[in-house]
């Protein structure tokens, strides 16, 4: 099909045309760049009504089990969900060894849930450029759309540039949130699920440790008030919670004007994460480096979309490298 065909049929939530979008996307091949950016040229600014939600955690942590339970929540709410799972790559494929989230299935069998895995590639923090496409896909489609993240460390920070509200679920008594706090990590996520409250004292404990580490009584400096919720997944316990926190921040974004900003910062930081993986720091010094190419993004007009912007930055690179071989 053709983008415009392709871009229709997505919009009108057609299952196979879905896939068929983020295998147009996930295809790196040359030729098929230029039909994935004009696809999500004709998408980006169709999603802007959805809501975007990354799990974050330590692996263990219960973000499959949350996740599916969310999933469960928002279908009483009679919102459609779309997921992308991140999982380690196959060192020989380079495919998502998980393939599609067998822990995700519980809601497999409804037509307003879509079950994606991507795999995080050579990136630690599992965002490679088909992830961020893949959020506008699903975005154009779907009214709430999760990513859940390999989990492996500081790079988990990459998420924040592809979500409205990212969610930290810890494990309590792993050593896992004490680690994150030393990292740094824990200063990014909008929300915290202590998942597995029915460990009791040791869950309230690592609740505690969160409040204490990261000032959570007091709003920050966008004025948002972080929640810290007690959450039991597999039973239920906390999940309408983390529901309704997800739907108070977003419109806590948009009071305060931040959710337009947080997407252009996303969008910029895509891009660039996009030509790095591509061209490697020799085709971005082609544009002047970095700092040059950050200030050229945010300077120009913010009507350009992810996949305009990469498409005419990309080319500009490779006319720059082939005009100087």
């Amino acid at each position: 099909m053709e983008p415009a065909e392709l871009a229709e049929r997505v919009l009108a939530r057609d299952r196979p045309a879905i896939a068929a979008a983020l295998n147009t996307i996930e295809d790196q091949r040359p030729a098929a760049r230029a039909r994935a950016a004009a696809l999500l040229d004709l998408l980006e600014g169709r999603g802007e009504d959805a809501l975007r939600v990354g799990i974050t955690g330590a692996p263990g942590a219960g973000k499959s089990t949350l996740i599916d339970a969310l999933v469960r929540c928002f279908r009483e709410r009679d919102q459609s969900v779309g997921i992308i799972a991140v999982d380690p790559s196959s060192q020989r494929s380079g495919g998502a060894i998980l393939g599609d989230r067998v822990r995700l299935r519980a809601n497999a069998s409804d037509s307003q849930v879509f079950v994606r895995s991507m795999a995080a590639r050579s990136h630690l923090g599992g965002l490679a450029e088909p992830t961020r496409a893949g959020v506008i896909v699903l975005a154009a489609a779907f009214d709430v759309v999760f990513v859940e993240t390999v989990g492996v460390g500081q790079s988990e920070a990459e998420i924040v540039n592809l979500v409205d509200t990212l969610i930290f679920v810890a494990q309590p008594g792993a050593g896992d949130t004490i680690q994150f706090i030393k990292a740094g990590i824990l200063e990014i996520p909008d929300i915290f699920a202590i998942n597995k409250a029915d460990l009791g004292p040791l869950a309230e404990r690592t609740r505690h440790e969160l409040f204490a580490s990261l000032g959570l009584a007091e709003p920050g400096d966008d004025g948002w008030k972080k929640p810290a919720i007690l959450t039991a997944a597999r039973d239920g316990r906390g999940v309408p919670e983390v529901a309704e926190a997800i739907a108070q921040h977003r419109r806590h974004l948009e009071s305060k004007d931040l959710l337009g900003e947080r997407r252009r910062r996303g969008r910029e930081a895509g891009v660039v994460a996009a030509l790095s993986e591509r061209y490697g720091s020799f085709g971005i010094d082609r544009l002047g480096g970095e700092e040059a190419l950050r200030r050229r993004i945010a300077e120009g007009p913010d009507v350009r979309t992810f996949g305009d912007l990469l498409a005419e930055l990309a080319l500009e690179i490779e006319t720059a490298l082939t005009s100087s071989s």
